[in-house]
């Protein structure tokens, strides 16, 4: 089974539903509207699909040979930059936006008033998707890029 084809198209899911959580935010915030089922739907899914995207990304870090990399020859990794993304960077900042959706869901959880949770919903969803965008490795980004779909 290939985990790195069903890893390249769910991004597409997380992106899409990060999207739909941040516009969502954004638009209740600023028009102070009641939280609504829907802006905890898409936040749910968001986190969903960044759990399954985590769960497949590290099946391709400890079985597609970048955790050896890391364990054999550190300085060599971090002096070449594609080896560098992948072994540290990559998954670094992937595991940092996949805490910020985890907490961020649980901020919202927690607070009462649905402007507040609106104004959580975009930080911590909105940062969490720029780290997201970041670290993806797309087909324009030298050393590291990666092509669109992937079959």
């Amino acid at each position: 089974m290939n985990f790195l084809i069903y890893h390249n198209l769910l991004r597409w899911a997380v992106l899409l539903f990060g999207l739909w959580t941040v516009f969502n935010a954004i638009g209740g915030f600023f028009s102070k509207r009641e939280f609504s089922r829907q802006d905890n739907v898409s936040n749910l899914l968001f986190m969903i699909s960044c759990d399954i995207q985590l769960l497949l990304g590290l099946l391709l870090y400890f079985s597609n040979g970048w955790f050896g990399k890391l364990k054999g020859d550190m300085g060599a990794v971090m002096k070449n930059a594609g080896d560098r993304f992948f072994t540290v960077e990559h998954i670094f900042m992937m595991l940092t936006a996949w805490v910020l959706v985890h907490v961020g869901r649980l901020a919202i959880k927690r607070t009462a008033n649905d402007h507040i949770k609106h104004k959580r919903m975009l930080i911590y969803f909105g940062i969490a998707l720029l780290l997201i965008l970041a670290s993806i490795p797309w087909p324009f980004r030298a050393d590291i890029g990666r092509p669109w779909f992937r079959f």
